[in-house]
């Protein structure tokens, strides 16, 4: 199954006092590897998205599972497959590993809208044909 793939090192910045990863900083996480997945993955970047096509994507679900904990220093393997392409929704399975070791899955529904209206809007063919290229 294809997949996009990243790693992001476990900083300071994202754990607790005992040095493992408090959970909201997961979702930074999670929020980062979708971010680059649109711009290296999909050539959409964040930008061009919300600042000259007047779109975003937010989410409007998302469910985690909390495998193992993550410990300062760790590097993350991220994954990101394309589980659903809707009209205009995505629904998406990110999971982190390190070392081979599961660390979360993530389901989320992402939807496109317009930033100056509010109301959602359809993917083009173009955008639509490159997620399926990720699905999984």
């Amino acid at each position: 199954m294809p997949a996009f793939h990243m790693q992001q090192d476990v900083r300071f910045q994202h754990c607790d006092p005992a040095a493992m990863v408090f959970y909201p900083r997961y979702f930074e996480m999670i929020n980062l590897t979708i971010e680059e997945w649109f711009r290296s993955g999909l050539g959409w970047d964040f930008l061009r998205m919300h600042e000259v096509d007047d779109r975003g994507v937010p989410t409007a679900r998302i469910e985690v599972e909390f495998k193992a904990p993550s410990r300062l220093g760790d590097v993350l393997d991220w994954s990101l497959m394309v589980k659903r392409i809707g009209t205009s929704s995505l629904d998406l399975e990110i999971a982190a590993s390190c070392d081979g070791e599961a660390r979360l899955v993530c389901r989320s529904t992402l939807v496109q809208f317009v930033k100056s209206t509010g109301r959602p809007v359809g993917w083009t063919e173009g955008l639509k044909e490159k997620m399926a290229d990720f699905r999984g």
